[in-house]
């Protein structure tokens, strides 16, 4: 029976992992207003979306698991090794510079906050 559950757990990774989409991660720290919610506080593990990802809005509420996978400037091992966090889109950052722009709690669950800007995969 172990087994089983094992290879299932093992195999629900694996498809994760595999219809991952990397891109990089900024962070913010003034969370309302949001294009999404307006003065609505969401908590914490919030996300805005880029212009590519943001589709007039259509993505609000959509959660995404977030990985950091390496550096994108000087910052030596910014990711902290295996660490995901699960973050929710409330905001619209057309010039946040990445694609997607991470509340400073939610990136520095993942990763060192003064890289400032990170290398990652998202599902």
């Amino acid at each position: 029976m172990k087994s089983i559950f094992f290879i299932i757990v093992l195999v629900s990774s694996l498809v994760s992992m595999a219809s991952a989409t990397p891109g990089t991660a900024t962070f913010y720290q003034q969370y309302t207003p949001s294009a999404c919610y307006g003065s609505t506080p969401e908590g914490v593990m919030i996300v805005a979306a880029s212009d590519p990802l943001w589709a007039g809005g259509a993505i609000c509420g959509k959660m995404f698991t977030v990985k950091c996978t390496g550096a994108t400037n000087d910052v030596p091992h910014p990711c902290y090794d295996g660490k995901t966090v699960t973050v929710k889109i409330v905001d619209h950052c057309p010039d946040c510079g990445g694609t997607l722009d991470l509340s400073k709690e939610a990136f520095e669950s993942i990763a060192d906050p003064v890289a400032g800007v990170i290398k990652i995969e998202y599902w």
